[in-house]
């Protein structure tokens, strides 16, 4: 029997596979920055979700809106040592909000169990640190997901959207050549990540960052509302170069099976 063309599947997590909206670095982020009197709004946090957590710090601290915050309160603007200070500040917030918001996505074990039944490889990368993931993971494992590979923030040179962390993965995994690889994920920064690395990359829209609710609220929205939010941040995705984009993971397989007929067709990433 023929192995299946898609070798192997790196998943983003928080957006992706857990977290609903992606919430936790929201969260910590706001509740950091409101302690330090320099309040930031939700849409300043979102804007770098993807990177790693310190490089997100980073670029919220190098933000001219939040410099001149920032500036207002302690009189100068932030520097090295407070990047330092703050994302020293961050990290405990960030693992306490990431473990409460560690719940699979609808849809998530069953694709995990799906693409194993196949003989996919499943890995993954984060911007969250090991010490941040490690709640994470093994409630993941409780509710069914446990990928081989997890490579965190800090694990590679260069996190997103450097290819790094997927090629970390692929590698972890013995998986070559990455164009038999589909990196997964609902920031259009993890998307340039798989690109990048040479894979075919799939674009989650409805359960990331970019519309940014929980399942409950975005459920409720008006469905015309719901409707345009999505289609915004596929938008955004397509416009990383994403090969597709679906709502949420539950819509996987389907597009893993067009994958790889494209595989077995001799076509490559970037032309789907």
């Amino acid at each position: 029997m023929m192995s299946f063309p898609v070798k192997a599947v790196i998943f983003d997590w928080a957006g992706t596979m857990v977290d609903f909206g992606c919430t936790a670095p929201v969260d910590a982020l706001c509740t950091v920055f409101a302690a330090q009197g320099v309040p930031i709004s939700e849409a300043e946090a979102r804007a770098d979700m993807g990177k790693a957590k310190y490089d997100h710090v980073t670029a919220l601290l190098q933000e001219p809106a939040i410099v001149a915050r920032w500036t207002a309160h302690f009189g100068k603007a932030p520097g090295l040592d407070d990047i330092d200070r703050v994302y020293a500040l961050v990290e405990p917030a960030m693992v306490e909000a990431a473990a409460r918001a560690a719940a699979l996505i609808p849809g998530a074990a069953q694709a995990y169990a799906d693409l194993q039944a196949l003989g996919v490889r499943i890995g993954s990368g984060t911007g969250y640190t090991p010490e941040m993931m490690a709640a994470i993971r093994t409630r993941a494992a409780d509710q069914g997901y446990d990928p081989a590979v997890v490579i965190c923030a800090g694990d590679t040179p260069s996190g997103r959207p450097a290819p790094h962390m997927t090629w970390a993965a692929l590698i972890a995994l013995n998986v070559w050549p990455a164009s038999a690889a589909v990196k997964v994920d609902d920031a259009p920064v993890g998307i340039a990540e798989g690109r990048h690395a040479g894979c075919w990359t799939i674009g989650i829209a409805a359960s990331g960052n970019a519309v940014g609710l929980n399942a409950a609220d975005f459920a409720a929205l008006d469905p015309d509302d719901r409707a345009r939010r999505v289609a915004a941040a596929g938008a955004e995705l397509r416009a990383e170069g994403a090969d597709f984009v679906i709502d949420d993971v539950s819509h996987l397989l389907p597009v893993i099976h067009r994958i790889a007929a494209a595989i077995t067709a001799g076509q490559k990433p970037g032309g789907a």
